[in-house]
């Protein structure tokens, strides 16, 4: 019986299996010069393959940049840009495949179409020449499914429907197949990590290692040992060699979390990696490369540390190229019964008794300020269902601080009494925007939080 390996080397078998994969397969030189093209390839983009071979990719499948010059695929200024092109050409030069999503303006049925590509390439050697095998997927309507099919509460773990946190959901998609250094700053608590890691896995990269690293809980010894790896013998301890978390994230993105807190000895060498893509292990000589995103996180103020002298100018640019900001949790506190909601099904699937949460007790959470933002406010949810004991949390239910702040906040004099035509009305003219509709009716929102939880059949348009 024919084994699996022995069906492999056989010819037809391949063809077969070349011309039955659904996305389109080509084989191309380092001129982009097409060699092999599969049938989905020939139905999707051009006529027969004989009229596809030897020809530049960009002419074929009528790439618009191709069609602004007489000499075609390659010329035009944009051509450098290529996302074909490009990574066909790493392919070619490396020994591993690349993997690129982008966005490309072809010419096709007689008009002008945006296709969202996911670009595939991986490096082949035929009779000495050095190809690459490139597929690439239309994924178009895939991408225009995921923005209308979005949730409106959550997106890769982060939850929020405040229009800032909708405005960052977007930028991370933006920003997710651009190959850049990202700053997210934000105060502590407010989930960075969590916006580096969407970045990460709505990426290309999304395959490889996502690898965190802590700036400011490390001392400075250890820490450049952690980031660059060392030799054995280059310190007292160190008995073998040690890869450090820039080897470890080849491929993938490495998150430097409180960069702020980096020291100037390693602040130097990060720049070094940034600009050269090449560093050294702590005690070696020989200089090691590798293909890695930076995604830094501080809680400082990076512009002003620079003023100060405390961060280098030079690295502060090489990692803010697209800088992003999460809004603290006082400024979005319609998104609070949605995280409180979030985190008690969440402690409910991991076997925790949840009863809910009263009006009174939500209503004090809404006005809290949080200056630890939603870590915090997970951790006040664990703690109130611990003293609550599988029952309702109530206000006796919550952590020391939130009663004592609500204690001392000044009388705001007589509440006004909602009523429910009243309500519903100001959430109609306030288009659903709960802060908007309180404001209308000259209430504090935890007032209105309170009187829709006792009138749950009231829902905003």
């Amino acid at each position: 019986m024919e084994t699996i390996t022995q069906l492999l080397d056989n010819k037809s078998f391949l063809k077969t299996l070349f011309d039955a994969i659904p996305c389109a397969i080509l084989i191309l030189d380092r001129d982009r010069r097409i060699h092999a093209a599969n049938n989905f390839f020939v139905k999707a983009y051009g006529g027969p393959e004989s009229e596809a071979l030897m020809k530049r990719v960009g002419n074929v499948i009528q790439c618009v940049n191709a069609l602004k010059t007489d000499e075609g695929c390659g010329f035009s200024e944009e051509c450098s840009s290529c996302a074909i092109r490009n990574t066909a050409l790493k392919a070619v030069a490396g020994d591993r495949i690349e993997r690129k999503r982008a966005n490309m303006e072809f010419f096709l049925e007689g008009r002008s179409q945006d296709l969202s590509l996911l670009i595939s390439a991986a490096p082949f050697e035929h009779d000495g020449d050095r190809l690459a095998i490139v597929m690439f997927e239309d994924v178009t309507e895939l991408n225009h499914l995921r923005k209308r099919l979005k949730t409106e509460q959550s997106f890769r773990g982060i939850i929020g429907q405040d229009p800032r946190m909708e405005e960052l959901f977007e930028t991370i998609r933006d920003v997710a197949d651009v190959d850049v250094p990202v700053l997210i700053q934000g105060e502590s608590g407010t989930g960075k990590e969590l916006v580096a890691a969407a970045i990460h896995n709505e990426g290309p990269r999304a395959e490889r290692l996502f690898v965190p690293v802590n700036c400011a809980a490390l001392p400075e010894g250890l820490l450049e040992s952690e980031l660059f790896g060392h030799v054995k013998g280059a310190f007292t301890g160190a008995i073998r060699d040690k890869k450090g978390r820039f080897e470890l994230a080849d491929g993938g993105t490495l998150f430097l979390d409180e960069i702020g807190d980096l020291p100037k000895t390693v602040q130097v060498k990060l720049l070094r990696v940034l600009q050269e893509g090449i560093f050294e292990r702590v005690g070696g000589e020989k200089s090691l490369s590798v293909n890695v995103r930076i995604i830094s996180a501080t809680n400082r103020d990076l512009a002003r540390e620079v003023a100060k002298g405390h961060f280098r100018k030079d690295l502060y640019y090489r990692i803010r190229v697209v800088p992003i900001t999460i809004p603290a949790l006082r400024e979005r506190r319609d998104d609070i019964p949605l995280l409180v909601n979030h985190f008690l099904q969440k402690e409910s699937h991991a076997g925790s008794q949840v009863r809910g949460i009263s009006p009174e007790a939500l209503a004090l959470m809404v006005e809290y300020s949080w200056p630890g933002n939603v870590r915090e406010l997970q951790s006040a949810l664990r703690f109130a269902l611990l003293k609550a004991r599988g029952g309702v949390i109530r206000l006796e239910h919550l952590p020391a601080e939130l009663k004592e702040w609500q204690e001392s906040r000044p009388s705001r004099g007589p509440r006004r009494k909602l009523d429910r035509k009243a309500v519903l009305d100001a959430l109609v003219r306030a288009g659903g925007n709960k802060a908007k509709a309180a404001r209308m009716l000259g209430v504090g929102r935890a007032t209105l939080y309170r009187f829709l939880s006792e009138q749950p059949d009231i829902r905003s348009e």
